[in-house]
């Protein structure tokens, strides 16, 4: 039987941060002063819970952070995961999130292990820009030849994600047009979200999708091309064929009537939402011990009770329990 909520939405897509650290202090994001907050659990626990997921009628895994690829032995846990099968015996869609520092050396690799996609995080094609942002200098180099390095490896699709922030970097909206078109990647631009440390969002920062839209148009036209219910991004291609963009916009056009996801912290705790203002402990059930039918009825009960929305912009909204960094993006 699928993993289904109250609300008749099929669960199918598992999150899984690896690693609460981070080799970059994004602005939007990290203030910059806080590292790691919690902890990392053994490879064979969040292998483990994959399998009771996989069970359940989970059929993507992406793995996230923090930085994922800070963590010494992801190349053989994606090996792992890449033999565990669907309830259907199909292969597991595998992808990981990443800010690519690392990618150059790691993209074949992570290939021959069985990883299917990738998608890198990007907030700027231009380097002194990308310095501000990220407060890594020179960091703009090592994440296009591991862009570089994804693609040659076959890694596809490959995504680049940026959040876009009003008077900071909304000027890279063609910028990022044209990378798409000459990389050949799917550049797509997100809302900034109420989600990062120092709590300090405010809708006018947030540059929407319409306003994304009516920028890229004075590059190219585009195109919208259809996309599944499921999928968090409105996808567009330009008219003349070439390059694909992707806009995920949580503030100005919700899409949580279709979300099919949950998420696992590196704790070990499930997030049924980004804004939930809880979470659940299912590494605590397998330190006292429970067994995977028993992990599996915790996990049901969990999504029984998934958020029907998120409150983003109404006067009763309540911020997250967790920020970005510390759920896992």
């Amino acid at each position: 039987m699928p993993l289904t909520d109250k609300f008749g939405r099929e669960i199918t897509d598992l999150r899984i941060s690896i690693t609460d650290r981070c080799n970059y202090k994004c602005v939007y994001c990290r203030t910059g002063n806080e590292g790691a907050v919690y902890g990392e659990l053994p490879f064979a626990d969040y292998l483990r819970m994959g399998r009771v997921l996989v069970s359940l009628g989970i059929t993507k895994i992406r793995l996230t952070g923090g930085e994922p690829l800070l963590r010494g032995g992801v190349i053989d846990f994606i090996r792992e995961l890449s033999a565990v099968r669907t309830t259907t015996g199909d292969r597991l869609d595998l992808a990981i999130t990443t800010n690519g520092h690392l990618l150059a050396d790691m993209a074949q690799p992570l290939k021959d292990a069985g990883l299917n996609r990738i998608t890198v995080s990007m907030d700027a094609v231009d380097p002194d820009r990308f310095a501000r942002i990220t407060r890594v200098p020179g960091g703009y180099d090592h994440v296009l030849a591991g862009v570089r390095a994804a693609r040659r490896a076959g890694l596809w699709p490959l995504k680049i994600n940026c959040v876009l922030m009003r008077g900071f970097n909304e000027d890279q909206i063609i910028p990022f047009g044209m990378f798409a078109s000459e990389e050949g990647v799917i550049v797509r631009f997100i809302e900034f979200m109420p989600l990062e440390e120092d709590r300090v969002w405010s809708p006018s920062v947030v540059v929407t999708l319409d306003e994304i839209l009516e920028r890229m148009g004075e590059y190219r036209p585009l195109v919208e091309i259809p996309h599944a219910h499921s999928e968090t991004a409105r996808r567009y291609r330009f008219d003349d064929g070439v390059g694909e963009i992707g806009i995920i916009a949580p503030v100005s056009h919700p899409f949580c009537g279709h979300c099919s996801r949950i998420r696992i912290t590196s704790d070990g705790k499930i997030r049924t939402c980004l804004f939930s203002v809880w979470d659940h402990d299912l590494h605590e059930l397998m330190r006292r011990g429970d067994s995977d039918d028993e992990l599996a009825d915790f996990i049901r009960g969990v999504v029984s009770r998934k958020e029907a929305r998120h409150h983003i912009g109404e006067p009763d909204f309540v911020p997250a329990s967790r920020t970005m960094v510390h759920i896992g993006g």
